[in-house]
């Protein structure tokens, strides 16, 4: 007669020394990342830290499987991470989805793809296959911190096959050399197709989404506990040994909270070595936890680690639909603006700690501790309203979702007016575009500037066409301050670069001032810069803003078109996206600049000292 084996401990019960501590270190770093902009502006590492984990604690459960039985029951395996998964997920994209409905809006545009890769465990690859821009994070996706969660399910799905498989060579030895190289090959396809990461944020985002090219934490979990398999019992050791590996596990969680200080996601090092070693890192704290009578195991192991590694999966599902939720609901806050950001990432924290918490009581652990044989009555009634609960959900947002989000909108009008005025350059200006006499001194007209931008410029450019028939604008999506001087100076070259330059980058990433002094030293002595302040919720935009104006003050002909405190006030005349200005808020662009050349137009001309030597020299 069959009889059913007997249950081997599942990755829920089975709990390996300081893990929960380290899924709380992860965790706390994600919310950093992405609710206090600026904190830890590489705090994204932290879903480097959970790969890491994931492929250390499912890798160990399934070798001591092996151990026992001799075997892995996959389809046990596979039940329990559903059971694990499932639900949780469930919940948050149905009550995500239901509320972003009910505002509407941008929150929704994308939303019918989005559905099918959570629910599919593909998000990732729905990203890549879309285009999505993980780096710029512009209107960004109701459920795009998914990928993570996908990239993980895939492993989960192939990882107990491709161990079988590996078991069934002799030689531990080999089997570790094997898994190494994967996660080498992983780290090194990174390095070698990210490019640079500010000029081509869509192949760094596809590295990043990408299970091939960001699968190698997942991987250097499991050889590190394949390496510990083979050592088939670790002693204690000596007391100065153990001393020490103590030390050294605490250094390496520091170094992951100082790497999360250094690193930005738009930085070529991230993607050439940083992930790397958060992820050598990471192990480095695993491999310290992991033993008889650690130190460390104990400070990871505290009631507070523990109770927020233990809802860390419900921080992570609930906390990103939080913030993009309350960002489209609340626009009037000023995320630009250091206590408006603060404030509204305090309130996202709180929403997200008290339904992550609700999340693990009442839906992940009655599902997780169900029977293995048959859940009961309750819980699949409870599975049937979530499925209904989310296919009405889902159909409803996908009726409503909008093409294109109201900032792409505004973009790809403002090209098309470009491209349009390209096409007219050989046609004389109507008489009546010309704008109106204006108080003081002339103003440059449009055909003596050039604009040089990114996608903030593009937005406003009908208003500015509109106010300087003939202006040649040159802007283009995600462009950065970087590219100034190679566009500056291919101008140049070919002679096209008018007497006032109009420079509007600052929007997508920091600024180094030495760039700035090289664009002033290709412009000549004879040329106008006008610079254009950053307006957006970006950790950077402060630094970026402090260095034009200190910049601008340099210069007797560079001005400061106050862009970021003329729109301060009036954030409503934004896209949703608080970067992007609709018409209204084209022409405050548009004045801005304006009331700049006229500061510029008014300066008094220089005095000649050498042909009127009865002037007094100013001292």
């Amino acid at each position: 007669m069959f009889q059913t084996p007997r249950p081997v401990e599942s990755a829920d019960a089975r709990r390996l020394p300081g893990l929960d501590g380290l899924r709380a270190l992860a965790i706390v770093l994600v919310l950093a990342y992405h609710l206090f902009p600026g904190l830890a502006p590489g705090g994204f590492l932290g879903v480097d830290v959970f790969l890491v984990v994931s492929g250390y604690l499912i890798t160990t459960l399934l070798l001591e499987e092996h151990g026992r039985s001799g075997g892995i029951a996959l389809r046990r395996f596979w039940v329990r991470r559903a059971r694990r998964l499932l639900p949780a997920l469930v919940l948050v994209v149905t009550v995500s989805a239901g509320l972003a409905a009910l505002i509407g809006g941008d929150v929704l545009v994308g939303i019918g793809w989005q559905l099918v890769g959570a629910l599919t465990f593909s998000y990732n690859w729905f990203s890549i296959a879309t285009g999505a821009d993980y780096l710029t994070q512009t209107s960004p996706e109701l459920l795009r911190h998914l990928w993570s969660l996908a990239v993980e399910e895939q492993f989960y799905l192939l990882w107990p096959l491709v161990l079988l498989a590996l078991l069934a060579i002799p030689r531990s030895s080999i089997r570790i050399a094997l898994v190494s190289a994967l996660a080498i090959s992983s780290a090194a396809a990174m390095a070698l197709l990210t490019g640079d990461p500010a000029l081509d944020t869509a192949a760094a985002s596809a590295a990043y989404f990408s299970t091939l090219t960001h699968g190698f934490g997942l991987a250097a979990g499991a050889a590190l506990a394949l390496l510990r398999a083979r050592r088939s019992r670790v002693t204690a050791g000596p007391a100065r040994a153990r001393m020490l590996t103590d030390v050294g596990g605490v250094l390496a969680g520091l170094g992951l909270v100082g790497l999360s200080l250094v690193l930005t996601i738009d930085g070529a090092a991230t993607y050439r070595g940083g992930l790397v070693v958060a992820v050598v890192l990471t192990l480095a704290v695993i491999a310290s936890a992991d033993r008889p009578e650690s130190r460390l195991t104990t400070l990871l192991d505290a009631p507070l680690p523990r109770w927020v590694g233990e809802r860390s999966y419900g921080l992570y599902l609930w906390h990103w639909p939080v913030i993009v939720l309350l960002g489209a609901q609340l626009p009037a806050l000023d995320r630009a603006n250091l206590g408006d950001t603060w404030l509204l990432g305090v309130i996202a924290l709180t929403g997200s700690v008290l339904l992550a918490a609700a999340s693990y009581r009442l839906v992940e652990s009655p599902f997780r501790r169900a029977p293995h044989a048959a859940q009961p009555l309750t819980l699949r009634a409870l599975a049937a309203v979530g499925a209904l609960a989310l296919l009405a959900a889902a159909s409803t947002a996908v009726a409503q979702a909008p093409p294109r989000s109201e900032a792409a909108e505004l973009i790809a009008a403002g090209r098309l007016a470009v491209e349009e005025s390209q096409r007219r350059t050989d046609r004389p200006a109507p008489r009546d575009e010309e704008p109106a006499a204006t108080v003081g001194s002339t103003l440059p007209s449009g055909d003596e500037i050039t604009a040089i931008g990114d996608s903030v410029m593009l937005a406003a450019a009908p208003q500015l066409q509109e106010r300087f028939p003939g202006i040649a604008i040159d802007a283009v999506v995600s462009r950065q301050m970087r590219q100034a001087p190679q566009i500056v100076r291919s101008l140049v070259e070919s002679d096209r670069l008018r007497g006032t330059v109009v420079l509007g980058l600052g929007t997508n990433g920091p600024i180094d001032p030495e760039t700035l002094h090289e664009v002033r030293a290709l412009l000549g002595p004879e040329r106008t810069l006008v610079l254009v302040s950053a307006q957006a919720p970006r950790g950077w935009t402060e630094g970026v803003n402090a260095d034009l104006v200190d910049f601008a003050r340099t210069y007797r002909l560079v001005e400061l078109s106050d862009w970021r405190a003329a729109i301060s006030p009036r954030l409503s005349l934004l896209a949703p996206d608080q970067i992007h200005p609709g018409p209204t808020g084209g022409q405050v662009y548009t004045e801005t600049l304006v009331a700049a050349l006229q500061r510029i137009a008014d300066l008094p001309p220089l005095v000649d000292y050498d042909e009127n030597p009865g002037l007094h020299r100013p001292r």
